[in-house]
């Protein structure tokens, strides 16, 4: 279908890839990425265990708010336009797309998609396919991220069969990658219904599995597809090597942590420092079989964070989120419950380009301006730093400190119990979707019974948890924030204030500020890395004076345990893999496994 006006639209096809900044890593006649094997045997099963907080699954469709679907089936089924690479932060390459243009203003990205190009169901992925995708995921029965992510997209053309175009509000170099990397699905999925209604039908995608036997409440496996149409491209050599990954589900960590050991699956990530330290051993790591690996990434830190939802009135004087901030004593968690694993958080932009630090410079001060009588006064000051109870510091003082924002607040210690005015106690609730958050959470309630404040730690079963985030229905929780080298819309969804009053948002701390709205538009439509920075800082310095969250830690290594016999990867460790993504995706069976009798007596523990 030719649009009206298309036949005007004649784009200059050359470019193979987009960068945000400057050229991407590879040329247009690379024959693979570099972190892969391309020569990497196909065949054999992966076997997983879902690191899901709620691994059970009631629907296949990754897309719409109720319900929860499988692990990894987003990642494994879906194909987008461009697809990016684990080696580099900031460019996309042609997936279904075998070209992109943006146009010289800015205003659109037209793609041109592969004519080999098809769907599991053998049909080709064609323009209106493209379209479809776009107009279900900013319709009214998808996540709002959605929306907001695409706000700033002012609609998808099909200029012919195979050619789609987005047009953008304003100018802004993040959007030709955000266009390019959402999930394109098929026409025919769900048969014309309604896609709230779209529940256990089988997705129609084009990426490189489909799904296989499914036991519902136990495992999903995902089958190779024979006749995944891009396993020759060159973006795609070396990758999807297993003909079957299979999902198993566990409730219970401690179950989990034994089928490992009992070699029922492949491959565990590990997120507890406890267990990795202490509990990951046993026969099959003494025998070599099963391998600790810790491998290095250069990924951004996250802010993993106590959120405090500001909604609540105990929580809207800032002074009062900064004591409660005061009252954790990182240091010695760390020492005595996390075996020195982590480094602790500070701001949304660790390990990125972005991140802050020291006093504003002249540029930030100029964006800041505006908003004196909004941002907190501390703002036009050095950046945060996580208060410390090691060295010169102590908890002692940081409690003291604590105190004086709480007086200064308008709250007094009256019996042993911190009282407003109205004589109110200070009493707050840790909403968590079950008891293992107990252990870290129980350290801090004991500072903060030293002011006088009483933080009752509430667990309750994931789907209400689930419920209760999207109505944002809690004091505070814990939100593991990935972060990203690449700020951009997704940021309005987490401190936006449109998305503030909007269910089921990001926006889990309620943040609603002019300042802050002002800075995430700026960095959106920033058009140089000079002009992205400024924005980026002083975004991370309001949210960080702001005291919404209290940064948590993170560590800079992927722990895995897996299963040195039956797996192998390839040598090159790329620095942005996602852990489990990286397997999935370029790791492989080893054909045949090796056996007590054909293995080395010993295999050396993967260091950093």
């Amino acid at each position: 279908m030719l649009l009206a006006g298309a036949t005007t639209f004649a784009p200059s096809w050359a470019d193979h890839a987009y960068a945000l900044w400057g050229q991407p890593k590879y040329g247009p006649d690379f024959a693979h990425f570099g972190y892969v094997n391309p020569d990497a045997p196909k065949g054999g099963e992966l076997r997983l265990v879902s690191n899901l907080r709620n691994s059970t699954f009631d629907k296949y469709n990754p897309f719409t708010v109720k319900g929860s679907a499988p692990a990894y089936l987003s990642n494994l089924m879906f194909d987008s336009l461009l697809m990016g690479s684990m080696d580099e932060t900031a460019s996309g390459y042609g997936l279904l797309a075998e070209e992109v243009a943006v146009a010289a203003d800015g205003l659109s990205v037209t793609f041109k998609l592969r004519p080999q190009a098809r769907f599991h169901d053998g049909k080709p992925v064609l323009a209106q396919d493209v379209k479809h995708s776009y107009d279900t995921l900013v319709g009214p029965h998808t996540s709002p991220g959605y929306k907001t992510m695409l706000a700033e997209v002012e609609g998808c053309d099909v200029l012919d069969a195979r050619t789609v175009r987005f047009r953008f509000k304003a100018a802004n170099r993040e959007l030709p990658l955000t266009v390019g990397g959402l999930p394109i699905f098929s026409r025919d999925w769900g048969a014309g219904k309604p896609f709230n209604e779209v529940v256990m039908d089988i997705p129609i995608g084009s990426g490189a599995y489909k799904i296989g036997p499914v036991v519902f409440g136990k495992d999903i496996t995902y089958v190779r597809d024979d006749n995944y149409w891009a396993k020759d491209l060159p973006a795609r050599k070396g990758s999807a090597n297993f003909d079957r990954i299979h999902i198993k589900i566990y409730q219970d960590n401690t179950a989990k942590l034994e089928a490992l050991k009992a070699g029922e699956f492949d491959m565990m990530r590990f997120f507890s420092a406890g267990d990795w330290a202490r509990r990951v051993d046993g026969r099959k790591f003494k025998s070599g079989e099963l391998v600790k690996g810790e491998f290095e990434h250069k990924q951004p830190t996250g802010f993993q964070s106590y959120v405090l939802n500001i909604r609540r009135p105990f929580l809207q004087d800032v002074r009062v989120r900064e004591a409660l901030g005061l009252a954790v004593d990182y240091e010695w968690m760390n020492r005595q419950m996390f075996y020195s694993a982590y480094q602790r958080v500070n701001g949304i932009f660790g390990n990125t380009m972005c991140q802050t630090t020291g006093e504003p410079s002249a540029a930030e001060l100029a964006l800041m301006q505006p908003f004196g009588k909004e941002l907190p006064p501390a703002a036009f000051g050095p950046m945060t730093v996580p208060p410390r109870t090691d060295g010169d510091s102590s908890l002692r003082a940081n409690l003291r400190k604590a105190q004086g924002l709480l007086a200064a607040a308008g709250w007094t210690v009256q019996g042993g119990v911190l009282r407003n005015s109205q004589g109110q106690a200070m009493v707050l609730e840790y909403m968590d979707s079950g008891d293992a958050g107990q252990r870290t959470v129980a350290p801090w309630q004991r500072n903060l019974q030293k002011l006088g404040i009483q933080l009752n730690f509430r667990a309750v079963d994931f789907a209400l948890y689930q419920q209760r985030l999207q109505k944002f229905d809690f004091d505070i929780t814990s939100i593991a924030y990935q972060g990203t080298n690449n700020p951009g819309q997704e940021f309005a969804d987490l401190f936006g204030s449109a998305a503030a009053d909007q269910e089921d948002s990001g926006n889990f701390p309620g943040v609603k500020s002019k300042a802050v709205d002002a800075f995430i538009q700026k960095m959106v439509s920033a058009k140089t890395e000079q002009e992205l920075l400024p924005a980026c800082h002083v975004l991370e310095r309001a949210i960080a004076h702001g005291h919404y969250l209290i940064p948590q830690w993170s560590a800079n290594t992927h722990r895995m345990a897996y299963n040195a016999w039956r797996l192998e990867h390839p040598q090159v460790i790329p620095p942005y893999s996602s852990g489990e993504g990286w397997v999935m995706d370029t790791w492989w069976a080893r054909k045949p496994p090796l056996t007590a009798a054909t293995a080395q007596p010993a295999i050396k523990q993967e260091g950093k």
